[in-house]
């Protein structure tokens, strides 16, 4: 078995344990918002979407990058200097911990100005009380990101994964129940991130896995702080890129607005469901085969994962682009309906952005973080632009054009670059072919003009386009090697035979 073979096996292994807790979480999540979206008024959606952007962007800036920078140097620090890791991960802890309540009370006493700035008076009462969540959220966020450093994803799935948006959802059923004010709902999302960090805490204590012991070493700190600036950066911009159509929506139009957009981006933001869930393990592997001279193989590993989270993407993203109303009115409900032209959109960008690859993270494997920082920051700035001239005449639809531009500008950017630097690129050959299929046929199943009252007649003819999808895939002979051999991997992992299927391969390979 080759050694990208191996790789791709061992990414595998851990994306399936990944993907599954992010299945729950974003199931379970859905279910809240979707309550949420129900039950109260599409303004009322909307504040809540606001206020929870305002609280993710307070996040980015009080882990200060630590989020992603903490994986690598809790390996590195366990590597080359043992004896310190404990004071850089009690470092770690106490640093967040003072900037989350810094930042808390900065949102707490600036909680009017906000409001005023986005004319909606409902921010002031649900911004001050979901900044108390601040510092759970943010404590969270780094311990796990400490666990990943020990090379464990347990912790991620336990709970952030499962129990965050199990405890947020019984919260929210209690309360539409109950039938208590909408103001519950942010008094519910602070309930479920404390409960989520003391049964956090709770676990890493129980398996002693670190030691808790309050000590600041200012020398580490500096180092942390230094090396996780680019990355804090990088983030912004890719919030900027996330969020910025939520903002000026809320700053340009109304709450009303934010919540029929908020519902299309809810939904296309599922797409990269697997590409997220495979670069959990495809940087410390990937970086192991960098740091050995050993490109081509990264390569390799490169453009058959891209080709797998392609192929598990398609579903989902056929669905929404070809029965955009079917999908938004069965998680949402009818009067979110106009925003089928901007969820359109929106999977558009998601899916370019997908099917390009981890092209971000391999320029950080490869020693290149600078470049994503540069990359985002034309794409960062396409989207505030196009944002502005865009919201005032067209609303949701011009916000979507301007996320679906700056996903495709970022991706360009550093797919360009990861192939000037290394030669790596997604398109073998038999990459290519499944692509071009896939175009031909969505372009066929559109331009029928397919009417579907409801998702459950939209399922019969994507089971039809997926059926001649995949017939066509086999017939074009897209089936490399490493794919059967990772088949053959997870059959003898299930202990069961796939004669059914290995025959049909074996015409096809």
């Amino acid at each position: 078995m080759s050694e990208a073979s191996q790789a791709l096996q061992k990414i595998a292994r851990g994306t399936g344990i990944v993907f599954a807790g992010t299945v729950i979480s974003m199931f379970f999540g859905f279910l809240s918002r979707a309550v949420i979206a129900r039950y109260f008024s599409v303004g009322e959606y909307g504040v809540f979407n606001l206020t929870l952007t305002i609280l993710s962007i307070a996040l980015v800036i009080a882990t200060l990058g630590f989020q992603n920078s903490l994986p690598r140097e809790v390996a590195f620090y366990r590597e080359k200097e043992p004896s310190k890791v404990e004071s850089l991960i009690s470092t770690a802890l106490i640093t967040v911990s003072l900037t989350s309540s810094a930042i808390m009370l900065l949102i707490i006493f600036g909680s009017e100005f906000v409001a005023q700035a986005f004319n909606e008076e409902r921010l002031t009462s649900a911004l001050k009380v979901v900044a108390l969540a601040l510092p759970f959220s943010a404590l969270v966020g780094v311990t796990i990101s400490i666990t990943r450093g020990f090379g464990r994803v347990r912790e991620q799935v336990y709970f952030q994964n499962i129990v965050y948006p199990t405890v947020f959802l019984i919260l929210v059923l209690i309360g539409v129940f109950l039938k208590l004010q909408f103001s519950y709902v942010f008094l519910a999302y602070v309930v479920a991130q404390a409960l989520t960090f003391s049964a956090l805490v709770f676990d890493v204590w129980k398996i002693k896995l670190f030691e808790l012991r309050p000590s600041l070493d200012f020398r580490i700190g500096r180092e942390l702080v230094a090396f996780s600036l680019p990355l804090l950066f990088t983030g912004i911009l890719v919030f900027v890129m996330t969020w910025a159509d939520t903002l000026m929506l809320g700053y340009y139009k109304n709450s009303d607005f934010v919540g029929l957009y908020s519902s299309a981006s809810t939904l296309a933001k599922l797409l990269p469901i697997f590409l997220n869930s495979a670069s959990i393990l495809y940087v410390p592997i990937a970086s192991q085969l960098y740091a050995q001279g050993k490109i081509r193989e990264m390569g390799r590993v490169y453009q058959i994962l891209t080709k797998w989270v392609f192929l598990l993407t398609l579903p989902l993203f056929s669905l929404m682009f070809l029965f955009p109303e079917a999908t938004i009115g069965f998680f949402f409900g009818k009067k979110y309906l106009l925003a089928s032209t901007a969820l359109q959109i929106l999977v558009l960008g998601f899916m370019f952005h997908t099917f390009l690859g981890l092209n971000g993270l391999s320029l950080v494997v490869i020693g290149e973080p600078k470049l994503n920082l540069i990359g985002n920051s034309f794409a960062a700035l396409f989207n505030v632009v196009l944002n502005a001239l865009l919201i005032p005449p067209y609303g949701i639809v011009g916000a979507a054009i301007a996320t679906a531009v700056s996903y495709f500008v970022a991706n360009v950017f550093r797919s360009f670059w990861l192939y000037k630097k290394t030669k790596i690129h997604p398109f073998s050959w038999n990459y290519v072919k499944p692509l071009v299929i896939s175009f031909v046929l969505l372009g066929v199943f559109k331009g029928m003009h397919l009417k579907v009252p409801n998702i459950w007649y939209a399922f019969p003819v994507l089971t039809a386009f997926l059926g001649v999808y995949f017939f066509c895939v086999l017939l074009s002979r897209s089936i490399d090697k490493e794919d059967i051999e990772l088949f053959l991997a997870i059959e003898n992992k299930l202990g069961v035979d796939l004669k059914a299927i290995k025959k049909i391969l074996r015409r096809f390979v």
